[in-house]
């Protein structure tokens, strides 16, 4: 999944949720659900990296940097970090489940331009609650 989907899906858990500690609990297992879906992936980190953060930034401006929505759209996109970042990596394998076990994170599926708009959706939805 791209990673904001992963952000949207993440933020709008947590503003279900009302509660940070429900949003931070559910962010890494929607993160895996993401990645066990069939998806295309975006080649561009710089575009994965900029969507994802402006995405967490516009939700933090709109809600406030410590809304459930923001520890949600966090805790489900993180683990994305470790594909850009050099994270430890105990016996040469990536540290999330989904990234780590072949097979786990499904390549085909729904469309990258499709999980973009969702995500757009998602957000725009979450930006015009009151």
């Amino acid at each position: 999944m791209i990673v904001s989907l992963h952000v949207a899906t993440g933020a709008a858990a947590g503003a279900l949720a009302d509660s940070r500690l429900a949003a931070l609990a559910l962010g890494p297992v929607l993160h895996l659900a993401g990645d066990v879906m069939p998806h295309e992936d975006i080649p561009s980190t710089r575009f994965e990296l900029v969507s994802g953060a402006g995405a967490v930034l516009l939700l933090a401006a709109r809600c406030g940097p410590l809304h459930p929505a923001i520890f949600g759209a966090v805790a489900a996109s993180i683990e994305d970090l470790e594909h850009v970042l050099r994270l430890p990596r105990p016996g040469g394998r990536k540290l999330f489940p989904s990234h780590r076990h072949e097979g786990w994170h499904k390549r085909g599926g729904v469309p990258a331009w499709v999980q973009l708009i969702a995500a757009g959706a998602i957000i725009g939805a979450l930006l015009a609650r009151r």
